[in-house]
């Protein structure tokens, strides 16, 4: 069952691990849609090897894309019913979780109204997330309470996606298709 509100809106969620091929996936399929999408891009820069990825992930993109640099507040930003790619959900919980003194319910209520926010608008949404669940429970309180908000914060999104693939070693499964009922 589909959570669609007024709009004419889609959402698609790309979740899978680290290094499993998401981004590239979400972008090829961004540009299947769209000649000219956006890249919202949701990283805050904390390192000198995390500056050096994301210099990585611009490159591959190129002159076709319009990039957008937003930690928090998506919705300011209109795909005017065009394709709008957010890359990641991860960073950007993270960046909820570290403003808000870790506090999980604050992070995860602030964080599905910017989500709805954002998706009330016209357009197709392509949201990246990782799943961190995966590996095994973290041995620091911290990981595992943030571990605890991308998983509900995950699980909000792709109950309102009409489409969830998960990308394991580069080859995505489709795991939700609500597209076909709608043929």
């Amino acid at each position: 069952m589909s959570h669609k509100s007024q709009s004419e809106s889609t959402i698609i969620l790309i979740t899978g691990g680290q290094r499993s091929g998401k981004s590239l996936y979400a972008e090829q399929l961004a540009l299947s849609l769209s000649p000219n999408p956006i890249y919202l891009a949701t990283a805050r820069i904390w390192d000198d090897e995390f500056a050096q990825r994301v210099a990585r992930h611009q490159q591959r993109r190129g002159p076709e894309w319009m990039n957008i640099e937003e930690e928090k507040t998506l919705s300011r930003h209109h795909p005017n019913g065009g394709v709008m790619l957010i890359d990641c959900l991860t960073l950007w919980a993270t960046n909820f979780f570290f403003d808000l003194n870790s506090d999980i319910n604050l992070s995860y209520e602030a964080l599905c109204r910017e989500f709805d926010a954002l998706t009330e608008q016209d357009g197709t949404f392509i949201f990246v997330t990782n799943e961190i669940g995966l590996g095994g429970v973290a041995e620091n309180v911290v990981q595992r309470q943030f571990a605890d908000l991308l998983g509900r914060l995950n699980q909000y999104v792709a109950a309102r996606a009409e489409r969830v693939v998960l990308m394991i070693s580069g080859i995505p499964v489709t795991i939700k298709d609500e597209t076909k009922e709608q043929d």
